[in-house]
Formats: structure tokens, sequence, C-alpha cells
């Protein structure tokens, strides 16, 4: 059985967390799609201080789903790059394909990201938004890097949020924006075991209407 679960929010909302959690419970595989332009970055950044989109193309259209499990996909200068990367139509486009097989895939799917819900499966089963402040979020950036080593401060990580933001609320393509038919979920003030449980309700939901809709066929 294929079913899809888009989730789409800012940087450090929840989202990833939410969608692994979904993927546990219900047995679906998940994707952050994140990492892919993270690891077009990672590698763009090993071979020029300032990739041309070209070559950004390039390096997404042989992108081995093993490039999304190396180490340094999370650092700030990645994350800044891969911000300006997915602005470009032509990696967009070497990428749409990869999410939208992973969204088929049997068993369900979980997929998180900045334009799931609207671009790459806008028919999925079910649709979240996961949004906070950005004061909040940046908090929980702040504490992310520094587990991974990074010494930074949260005037620069907030600075760095709000350039991020701004990016992918305002880029042409496939801009960051809530689908009208989305569950909106503000972690702002919500438990992960709250917000997962939001979550996990509005897929059990749909789950349940799709059996009993097979049932009277």
């Amino acid at each position: 059985m294929a079913f899809a679960v888009a989730i789409d929010g800012p940087a450090a909302a929840g989202k990833g967390t939410i969608g692994r959690a979904i993927a546990n419970r219900f047995g679906f595989e998940h994707l952050d799609t994140g990492l892919l332009y993270r690891a077009v970055a990672k590698l763009a950044l090993a071979s020029a201080a300032n990739c041309s989109e070209e070559m950004a193309r390039a390096i997404a259209a042989r992108l081995n789903p093993k490039d999304i499990e190396k180490d340094g996909l999370r650092t700030t200068e990645v994350s800044r790059e891969s911000s300006r990367i997915a602005a470009m139509p032509s990696v967009r486009a070497a990428l749409l394909e990869f999410q939208r097989n992973f969204a088929q895939r049997k068993g369900g799917a979980v997929l998180d990201g900045r334009d799931i819900a609207t671009v790459i499966v806008p028919n999925a089963d079910v649709k979240l938004f996961v949004t906070a402040t950005e004061g909040v979020r940046a908090c929980r950036r702040q504490i992310e890097l520094t587990n991974l080593g990074m010494s930074v401060s949260y005037d620069d990580v907030l600075d760095d949020l709000r350039r991020r933001d701004e990016r992918d609320t305002k880029r042409g393509l496939a801009a960051l924006r809530r689908a009208d038919d989305s569950l909106l979920i503000d972690t702002s003030e919500l438990t992960i075991q709250q917000a997962v449980s939001m979550a996990n309700a509005a897929v059990n939901q749909q789950l349940g209407n799709r059996v009993r809709f097979s049932g009277r066929v």
C-alpha cells in the first residue's frame, strides 16, 4: 500500500523529529529531503567555494543515496550553501523524481522538507505544516550544533535562521508555504510527545478512512 505523509516547515521547527516518529510508529520509510540539498551543497563546497548552477545540477543528477548518510551535512556552512542551491531550478528538477519515487514506495513513506505538500506530493494522504517561533527554533538549532561539537552563539544562529527563512519563503520556485489543506502544528510550546501525538492522530484518522472506504467498495 502506498501512503504518503508530507511534512513542511522552516528549519528547526521539529518536522524531522515528527517525521521519524511517524515512520517508526507506522512502519513507514522516512526521507528528510533537506539532506538531498545538503548533500549536494557539501559535495559542491568540496569542489568550489561558490559553485555554479550547472555544477550543482550535475552533482544532484548523480547523487547517491549514501551521500545523504555522510557526516558534516548539518554544519552552518553547508546549511547556508544548501539554501542557496535549493533555489536553483535545475537542481530542484534533478531531485524531483527521486523524491516522488520515494513517496510512492509500498508500505508508506514520510517526507519532510519545504515544498513536499505543495510541489513534491500535492496529493499526499496526510499533510502537516510544522512551525515554531524563530527564538525557539534558534535555541534548538544552537543546541543541535553544540551537540555536534560546534561552538556557535545564539545571535549568530538566529541571524542565520532569519536569512534562511527569507530565502526559503521569498524564492520564486517552490517557496516555503503552508498548503491550504495541511494541519498546522506549532511546536513552540509543545513537548515532543504532544507534537508527535497530534501528527500520529492525523495519520491514524486517514488510515482509518482508507480502511472504511475500502470496506465499502
